[in-house]
C-alpha cells in the first residue's frame, strides 16, 4: 500500500523540507519527492500546512491511560498505556520500572514479553542498584548493592525485554557494567551520589547515558563537581533531561544544552496516578508527588517537552524534535527509527503550529 502526505513541512531529522511530498509504502518510508510524483493509485493525506516529524521516542515513562505499569502489570494495562502514549505523538517508548521486588520484575518482564505492543520497545529498570542517599521517590528498603549473581539473574530473566538499566556507578563493582553491555543492555547512571571521579570511571567502563540529568544525583558544585560535571566532561556520554520547568529550571536546561549539544535528549519521566501498592503517585496541577509532597514524576508528554524547549529554552524546533526522536534512537542503537529517511520505519507524527498532535502513524498505520 502506498500512502502520500502532501502540503506539509517535513522535519527529517537532518533537514527541514517544504513543497515536497512524503511517500510511504506499507510500513516503510519510500521517498520524499516533488508533488508531480504522486502515483494515481496512492492514498493521499493532505496535511493542510501542518508539520510531519518522525514519531517521538521516550526512554522513561512509567504509565499512562490510567495505569502505573509496575502497580498493574497486566495485558490490559499494557495495551491501555500503549494506546494513550501513542496518541500523544510518541511512537516508541521504554516503560520505566522503579526499584521493586523480584516478584514485580518477574511479572512486568513476563507481561511485556507475552503481549507485544507496537510502541513498546521494552523496559527501563530504574534500580535496584542505586544510592540510598539519592533515591528520590524510590523505596529505600528495596535498594541493594549488586553482585555479579544478581546482575546475571536479571539479564537471564529479562533477555530481549530489559533494554536499559539505571545504576549508581559508585555501587557497581568491577565487571557489572561490562556484563550488562555485553548482553545488549544500555547502562545509565542515575540516582547516584557518585563523585566526579567515580562517575568518570563509570563512563569509562561503559555507562552510555545518564538518567534525568540533575535529578536524583550528586550536584554540580565548584569544589565537588559530581555526576553532572562528569557527564559534561565525558565527550561520548549522553544524558536525558525532563523539560517541564519543575524538575529542572529552564535556564539549567539551556546551560546543559550548550555544553552537551547533540548528547542531550528528552524524556517525559511521566507517571500515572496510583493510590495503592509500593509507589503512590498523587496528581497535582502540574506534577505528581508522593503523599508527603515529594516530587515523584512529571505530567509531560514528549510533544509538550518539545514545545517547552522551543518556547522556554530557545532551542530551534528542528533540534528539539531531534532531542525527542533521533537522539534517543541513537542511545538505544535503533537504526531505523527517529528520522524520516528511505528505509526507515513509517512511524510519524503530524502536528500543528501549537504543537497539537493531529495524526500518529506506527508502521504506516494510523494509531
Amino acid at each position: 500500500m502506498l500512502t502520500v502526505f502532501t502540503n506539509a513541512t517535513i522535519f527529517t531529522g537532518l533537514e527541514t523540507i517544504s513543497g515536497k511530498t512524503l511517500l510511504i509504502r506499507n510500513d516503510r518510508i519510500e521517498s520524499i519527492a516533488g508533488p508531480e510524483m504522486v502515483p494515481e493509485d496512492a492514498e493521499v493525506i493532505n496535511c493542510d500546512g501542518k508539520y510531519i516529524s518522525a514519531g517521538l521516542i521516550d526512554l522513561q515513562i512509567a504509565g499512562g491511560g490510567g495505569y502505573l505499569f509496575s502497580a498493574n502489570p497486566t495485558p490490559e494495562a499494557l495495551a491501555a498505556i500503549n494506546d494513550a502514549i501513542t496518541l500523544s505523538g510518541t511512537t516508541g517508548f521504554l516503560i520505566a520500572i522503579p526499584t521493586d521486588t523480584p516478584e514485580v520484575y518477574h511479572e512486568v518482564i513476563r507481561v511485556v514479553r507475552e503481549n507485544p505492543q507496537p510502541a513498546v520497545l521494552g523496559l527501563h529498570i530504574e534500580g535496584p542498584f542505586i544510592s540510598t542517599l539519592r533515591r528520590g521517590a524510590h523505596n529505600k528498603e528495596l535498594i541493594k548493592t549488586p553482585t555479579i549473581e544478581d546482575v546475571k539473574a536479571l539479564i537471564d530473566e529479562g533477555k530481549g525485554v530489559v533494554k536499559m538499566l539505571t545504576v549508581a556507578p559508585e555501587v557497581c563493582g568491577p565487571g557489572t557494567i561490562e556484563l550488562l553491555n555485553d548482553n545488549g543492555i544500555v547502562v545509565a547512571a542515575g540516582h547516584s551520589n557518585a563523585t566526579f571521579r567515580e562517575a568518570v570511571q563509570g563512563f569509562s567502563r561503559g555507562i552510555k547515558t545518564t538518567t534525568h540529568l540533575f535529578n536524583g544525583m550528586s550536584q554540580l558544585h565548584h569544589r565537588d563537581p559530581g555526576l553532572p560535571a562528569a557527564v559534561f566532561e565525558t565527550g561520548n556520554a549522553f544524558a536525558s533531561i525532563i523539560a517541564d520547568g519543575i524538575h529542572v529550571d529552564y535556564s539549567m536546561i539551556s546551560i546543559a544544552k550548550k555544553l552537551m549539544k547533540e548528547r542531550l535528549f528528552l524524556v517525559s519521566d511521566a507517571v500515572e496516578e496510583n493510590l495503592k501498592g509500593t509507589y503512590l503517585h498523587v496528581r497535582q496541577s502540574d506534577r505528581f508527588t508522593l503523599p508527603d509532597g515529594t516530587l515523584s514524576g512529571s505530567l509531560l508528554t514528549m510533544m509538550k517537552a518539545v514545545r517547552n524547549c522551543v518556547e522556554h529554552v530557545g532551542i530551534p524546533l528542528e533540534e528539539a524534535l531531534r532531542m525527542a526522536s533521533s537522539y534517543p534512537a541513537e542511545v538505544m542503537n535503533i537504526g531505523d527509527r527517529g528520522k524520516i529517511l528511505p528505509g526507515f520505519k513509517a512511524d510519524l507524527v503530524v502536528f500543528d503550529k501549537d504543537y497539537n498532535v493531529e495524526q500518529v502513524f506506527i508502521n504506516g498505520i494510523t494509531a
